[in-house]
């Protein structure tokens, strides 16, 4: 006859994994200090071109933050290229630039981005979207 052990206090759960695509490395530096202060790990690439490789080699990216303006390859091409392939159609994209006229936003959510900020932006605005769009509980 078996019984159940106790195992112990239940462990936290994963932190989802957070890719942030943007040229400027301190913007990068507070978005990740910001979201990992939450249920989230970061992983910073500073253009299009990485943003794309990193996907590749990451199943596990759970959302993708772009900025528009970037080198080699800017975020709407990215935004073209992810919702071009059904491996990250559902993932989601959330855009944040300075590049925030009304057709800029627009445009990003034409070709499917799934929410828009405009800098300078909140870190702590910043961190309740990014847990709206993952549907997770903040602490």
């Amino acid at each position: 006859m078996g019984s159940l052990a106790a195992t112990g206090p239940t462990a936290a759960p994963a932190p989802l994994h957070v890719l942030v695509a943007d040229d400027e490395p301190h913007i990068g530096r507070i978005i990740k200090t910001k979201l990992e202060q939450g249920p989230f790990a970061v992983t910073l690439v500073y253009d299009g071109a990485e943003a794309l490789a990193e996907l590749e080699r990451d199943p596990d990216i759970r959302l993708l933050i772009l900025d528009l303006m970037m080198p080699r390859v800017n975020g709407l091409e990215v935004l073209d290229r992810v919702r071009g392939d059904a491996r990250w159609t559902a993932l989601p994209c959330l855009v944040l630039t300075a590049a925030g006229h009304d057709h800029h936003e627009a445009d990003a959510r034409r070709r499917g981005a799934s929410d828009f900020m405009t800098k300078p932006f909140s870190p702590k605005r910043l961190l309740a979207r990014a847990a709206d769009l993952t549907a997770t509980a903040l602490p």
